[in-house]
């Protein structure tokens, strides 16, 4: 049984290492802000018209 314990006592020291890493992360790094943009082409904003001289959809 003792290897088990040091097992555990090690993958504890592990998972602290880990937690306190993503609590440093999130208390002392600041984000950067800054302006985005994104172009989106004018054939998703306005379609093209659809002529009524199509053929319809076949029914079933």
């Amino acid at each position: 049984m003792p290897t088990l314990f040091r097992f555990l006592a090690i993958v504890a020291v592990i998972v602290g290492l880990v937690y306190g890493a993503m609590l440093a992360l999130a208390y002392l790094v600041e984000p950067k802000d800054r302006d985005v943009t994104v172009r989106i082409p004018s054939e998703r904003l306005n379609p093209p018209a659809v002529s009524s001289t199509a053929t319809p959809a076949r029914q079933p």
